[in-house]
């Protein structure tokens, strides 16, 4: 039974990877989706947002600073979950990735993680709205782009929303 619904679960992340897949794929949309998801490796612009809203919101600093450490910690615990877990990005032969990676592993999604765990964490000091928006938006690209299966995407958003809480 649960072999069936791993299989079943498996066939349902490979049909929905392949659908986005298929998104139209214009070489300048590409390259500025690519150019938005650079921005979210190692959560880089979520970090940076932090060390700037700390550095221009004296009367918030404080909140600004722990907001940027959940989001550092969510970033460096996605990592670890990917190094314990290991499992490889998506290899479709008639789909090849559109963007290098820095590694080879893939669950759950690092940018999905860092980019939900600023939207809530810095969601406070700032409007929610705005950073939702971004954080669905990075975590699409890294689908767009072919480097995660829709489920590290989704863990990914599930693990910094709840990381992410802890900086409110």
């Amino acid at each position: 039974m649960l072999s069936r619904i791993r299989v079943a679960f498996n066939a349902l992340d490979l049909a929905v990877y392949r659908r986005v897949r298929s998104l139209a794929h214009t070489p300048q949309l590409v390259r500025w989706v690519r150019r938005y998801s650079r921005l979210g490796e190692h959560g880089a612009v979520w970090l940076a947002t932090g060390a700037v809203g700390a550095a221009l919101d004296r009367e918030r600093r404080r909140r600004w600073l722990r907001a940027t450490a959940v989001v550092g910690a969510a970033y460096a615990i996605s990592t670890s979950i990917k190094i314990a877990i290991g499992r490889r990005r998506p290899v479709v032969e008639d789909l090849p990735h559109l963007m290098a990676t820095p590694t080879g592993l893939s669950f759950p999604s690092s940018h999905s993680t860092s980019s939900f765990a600023a939207a809530q964490a810095f969601g406070r000091l700032v409007p929610r709205v705005p950073l939702l928006g971004a954080a669905v938006a990075m975590a699409f690209s890294r689908l767009y782009l072919g480097v995660h299966y829709p489920s590290d995407v989704a863990a990914g958003a599930a693990l910094g929303t709840v990381i992410g809480s802890l900086g409110r």
